[in-house]
């Protein structure tokens, strides 16, 4: 992600992943989405994982540097972990994106409040250093296109 891209043109980037994810889904084949790849989650799990981490660790991070006066210490996500334990009791397909368009919907209702100076606070994460609403935002964007990238290899989908 450059920083050419504006804040409005980073809110809009996010908004539009539950719309893409929806496509991708609508011509995959059921039966790929519990199948694993080498070195890879299922299909499935990277819905889910994109799902939790919207509330577990993305907008629960925006609103901690929103919320907090002092560089808060955001801590790292063990995706190995979660994983491993993570409930699966909403894991149909329909579910997932459901779930997902409406975590994402509260985020990006926080993110179009955002104004000036908002956009330059700080949080710091160990994994990551330093980083602002912006740089935040900006890695949010690469993190949706990972997986979104991730999903269609599994599901043998071409970009």
């Amino acid at each position: 992600m450059t920083t050419e891209s504006s804040n409005e043109e980073l809110i809009e980037i996010l908004a539009a992943t539950p719309s893409i994810l929806d496509g991708i889904v609508a011509d995959a084949d059921e039966t790929l989405f519990d199948k694993a790849w080498p070195g890879e989650w299922t299909p499935r799990v990277v819905l889910a994982h994109l799902r939790d981490d919207e509330y577990l660790t993305m907008r629960l991070r925006l609103e901690r540097m929103l919320a907090e006066e002092q560089r808060p210490l955001l801590m790292p996500f063990d995706e190995t972990a979660w994983a491993a334990n993570r409930w699966t009791g909403r894991d149909a397909l329909p579910e997932l994106l459901a779930d997902f368009r409406e975590q994402r919907a509260s985020s990006i209702q926080i993110l179009r409040r955002l104004e000036g100076d908002d956009w330059e606070r700080v949080g710091y994460q160990p994994e990551i250093g330093e980083l602002t609403i912006r740089t935040w935002t900006e890695h949010w964007v690469e993190h949706d296109q990972t997986h979104i990238n991730q999903l269609r290899a599994g599901l043998g989908l071409t970009a």
